[in-house]
């Protein structure tokens, strides 16, 4: 039976570049490798031919060779040495993309060997401020559970005295190669976990580990202006890394607390102030505190309406490491009377008699636009 076209294996034109190729290499890979067809003895047939086809066509010499002279390139002894069973991928050949492609399907990429070291964990820290505290900025002290270098062993992990061996087991590269029928697997080293390293003699007080568990004291600069959900990295401030390895970083993720009279929007802050209503319609003068702990006075106008907004410029929150601040927005509440003593009511229903369409123009406004509205409607 004539053996397939390399090209045709693969799915792609004679003129495809080393991307095209692994992209669809990769995807017959994942289609037809074993783990996925279990029994499946075409299946195998399949990622077998596949694996065959893009071990020739990955090459520039072999690809060179097969495209000048086809299969017979490859027979008798000639330029290419086909698939070749298990132990015919070769260095550097499938054994690398296999990581690549099937990292995904077992738990992700295998770690490689770093001499034992591993980067610590990065850690979070969740820290609550006041508005006012985020309007001035503070140093504060946090303390933060977290493992550090061991100071018995310095972070090797060993005993003082005696050092880290190489890994007799994979010979200091962390992985180890297996055969499983036609293909070879690179698997992490189980006596070392992939770090190329055995302790025969740990460090009596981090067990080998190289870090121990313990609480920091830190300082932490929050700048004026952070705004809520603002997130600070401390580099190296996380985790101790692993037998000496670099430290993880430490995130502050911090969140600004509700506060009773101002409400945040960016570097503008906006305050309701409830005033009477015979201030709204006669017009008056109040102070307010501000955010910087100074009062400023605010005269509104008679007839204010309710909702009415009264900007103090350069009175809000400041904007992050610039000079520049925001403002402080004054919202009017007419507040209605309640609990009204029978002169009150009277004076009331007083004034409602004397009052014109002039004295609340947009209620009249409205009720007569209401009523052509619906006079409409009805012819």
């Amino acid at each position: 039976m004539a053996k397939a076209d390399f090209y045709e294996t693969l799915g792609v034109a004679r003129g495809a570049d080393e991307k095209e190729l692994k992209s669809a290499y990769r995807k017959l890979a994942m289609k037809y490798h074993p783990d996925k067809n279990p029994d499946n003895k075409d299946a195998e047939v399949r990622f077998k031919e596949i694996n065959e086809a893009y071990e020739t066509l990955k090459d520039p010499q072999k690809r060179a060779a097969y495209d000048r002279y086809g299969h017979a390139a490859f027979e008798n002894g000639g330029a290419g040495g086909g698939f070749g069973g298990g132990g015919g991928f070769g260095a550097g050949g499938f054994s690398d993309i296999f990581e690549d492609i099937f990292g995904e399907m077992m738990g992700g990429r295998a770690r490689r060997s770093t001499g034992g070291r591993e980067r610590g964990a990065d850690l979070r820290y969740n820290m609550e401020v006041d508005l006012e505290e985020a309007f001035a900025g503070k140093t504060a002290q946090i303390h933060v559970p977290t493992s550090i270098t061991c100071d018995v062993c310095s972070g090797s992990g060993a005993k003082p005295g005696s050092q880290p061996q190489t890994c007799q087991t994979c010979g200091g590269n962390g992985r180890v190669r297996a055969a499983q029928g036609f293909f070879s697997v690179e698997r992490t080293c189980p006596t070392c976990q992939g770090r190329g390293q055995t302790i025969s003699d740990p460090c009596d007080k981090c067990h080998g580990q190289g870090r121990v568990t313990e609480e920091r004291s830190l300082s932490v600069n929050i700048p004026s202006g952070i705004e809520d959900g603002t997130r600070i990295r401390l580099a190296g401030e996380g985790e101790a890394g692993f037998r000496g390895g670099p430290s993880g970083d430490l995130y502050i993720f911090l969140s600004v607390r509700p506060h009773e009279f101002f409400q945040r929007d960016g570097a503008d802050l906006f305050c309701a102030v409830p005033v009477s209503m015979t201030t709204a319609a006669l017009g008056g003068k109040f102070e307010v505190g501000t955010i910087d702990g100074t009062k400023s006075r605010v005269s509104i106008p008679e007839g204010t309406q309710h909702g009415r907004q009264f900007r103090l410029k350069g009175k809000g929150m400041p904007v992050l490491r610039s000079n520049q601040h925001g403002d402080l927005y004054i919202q009017i509440a007419v507040e209605t009377p309640k609990n009204l003593s029978r002169r009150q009511r009277e004076l009331l229903e007083e004034f409602e008699e004397l009052s014109s369409k002039e004295n609340s123009p947009e209620s009249s406004g409205f009720f007569s636009r209401m009523k052509d509205f619906f006079d409409t409607l009805s012819e």
